[in-house]
């Protein structure tokens, strides 16, 4: 029996991308505290924030109104998805001169297999480094870059030295790489698991790998065995090259026309409900809400609104798309047909991350 080849992964992840893009495009915004998100004079939340940003306490999903009372000097701008989509193919494209083997996370990150794809670099951290300087050279963004056996591994290591980082993790250095970290860094541990984790006194990746797999699977079942593997380091999960699903959604044509507003809106929340179902069967959170009315003379009006943080849940969902009718002529109009939908899906791989986690 023969030993499995030696993979070699990257993790890449934009800095600061939302904002870094704003920053490149319009140099008077450097060095300025920046946040892309809603308008801090509403309801609105934070997207993305720069680094300078951070420096006051702003994060994502911190109301934007709060988030001007800790930096009154912070300058506020509003998303432009296709700005980043476009941005994020071009900076895809440089990542497929060194590899097919992309997995897709969100428009600022990706694993890449470079394992039998090394050619005349002749080691994964020399791509790095090239992909690194392509990215600033051609984009004038930069890139962080983790490198390791496993894409648990690549993934933390890329986080490990933000901004503009390059951190290798070789097969012997992963358990010492590991050890120190808080459990929280590993994949699919949550703020529940940690907290479980730290009532059985187990802070540390390291004290979770020296713990006792029955212990561990007694109170959490097969995770607890699957926690222990990645405490140490084991991580088997390959690089997907699919495509992630761009939207999701539900229509139903009625037999009779719908007049009743309230009527409509319990439809609709139905509607959202499926749609938050298919979400969460896939792992994907949402960034665009549309809807479709469609009256007796088969006019059919769209609306749609893109949200300052992507959501699976169902009731956010069906808020928007009550009010997005409500743009509509349907509480006046007789409705043959109702449409919920979702688009600019992002990969919800990571349990927590989003299109706006910062980085």
């Amino acid at each position: 029996m023969t030993d499995a080849p030696l993979r070699r992964i990257l993790h890449c992840d934009m800095d600061c991308f939302y904002a870094a893009v704003h920053m490149r495009d319009d140099p008077s915004l450097v060095g300025k505290p920046v946040v892309v998100g809603g308008d801090p004079s509403g309801r609105g939340v934070v997207a993305a924030a720069n680094y300078e940003a951070r420096k006051y306490g702003i994060h994502s999903a911190l109301p934007a109104a709060q988030a001007r009372r800790l930096c009154p000097e912070t300058v506020f701008l509003e998303p432009q998805f296709r700005r980043y989509r476009e941005e994020s193919q071009a900076i895809f494209a440089i990542y497929r001169d060194y590899t097919p083997l992309i997995q897709t996370l969100s428009l600022d990150e990706a694993y890449l297999d470079v394992s039998a794809h090394l050619g005349d670099f002749g080691s994964a951290t020399a791509i790095a480094t090239d992909i690194r300087r392509r990215v600033h050279e051609e984009r004038r963004l930069t890139v962080s870059v983790g490198v390791g056996p496993s894409k648990l591994v690549a993934k933390i290591a890329s986080d490990f030295d933000k901004p503009d980082g390059l951190t290798v993790v070789r097969p012997a250095e992963v358990e010492a790489f590991l050890a120190p970290l808080p459990v929280r860094r590993l994949h699919g541990v949550g703020p529940a698991t940690e907290k479980t984790l730290h009532e059985m006194g187990l802070e540390t990746v390291g004290d979770l790998r020296e713990a006792s797999v029955d212990l561990l699977m007694a109170r959490f079942g097969h995770w607890g065995r699957t926690m222990r593997d990645r405490a140490s380091g084991i991580d088997d999960r390959s690089v997907h090259t699919h495509q992630v699903r761009k939207s999701l959604s539900t229509e139903r044509t009625f037999n009779e026309n719908l007049k009743n507003p309230d009527e409509i809106d319990e439809i609709l929340n139905a509607m959202a409900g499926e749609v938050a179902q298919g979400l969460e069967k896939r792992n994907l959170t949402a960034s665009t809400v549309t809807i479709k009315v469609r009256y007796p003379d088969f006019t059919t009006p769209t609306r749609s609104r893109t949200l300052p943080v992507p959501t699976a849940d169902a009731a956010a969902i069906a808020s928007v798309a009550r009010d997005l009718v409500r743009r509509t002529e349907a509480s006046k109009r007789s409705v043959r047909l109702l449409g919920v939908g979702v688009s600019n899906l992002v990969p919800g791989e990571l349990g927590q991350r989003t299109l706006f986690d910062e980085s």
